[in-house]
């Protein structure tokens, strides 16, 4: 089900909004269709996205896991960086993207979405 925790969600909107947030998705398609569905839910969104200021860094295939342990292998990674994170809400929250989200929820077996904000550097 892709719905957000509403105390996580409160929590990423009460920090700071200075700086533009990365929002790691890792998507597992539904087997009937999700892909195609996807795929139209990013024809729909990325205009929408662009409107609010955001767009996709990355959008990657899984390969196969490299790594031994509880295994969790995605469908497909995307990175998509937003201004702000009032910036990520207002999208949410518009009309069109309600529509195109409904789409894309119906193309998921599961998701994660990983807010990231930049790290100090190391050197």
């Amino acid at each position: 089900m892709v719905s957000f925790s509403a105390a996580a969600f409160a929590d990423f909107l009460a920090e700071d909004d200075d700086s533009a947030v990365v929002m790691l998705n890792l998507l597992r398609f539904d087997p009937d269709g999700g892909r195609e569905r996807h795929l139209e839910y990013l024809r729909m969104a990325e205009p929408i996205l662009a409107r609010f200021g955001a767009k996709i860094l990355f959008r990657g295939d899984g390969l196969p896991v490299l790594t031994d342990g509880e295994v969790q292998a995605w469908d497909v990674v995307l990175l998509v960086q937003y201004p702000t994170r009032a910036a990520f809400k207002e999208m949410v929250d518009d009309p069109d993207y309600q529509v195109a989200f409904q789409i894309g929820k119906s193309s998921l077996a599961d998701i994660v979405l990983q807010p990231l904000k930049q790290s100090a550097r190391l050197m």
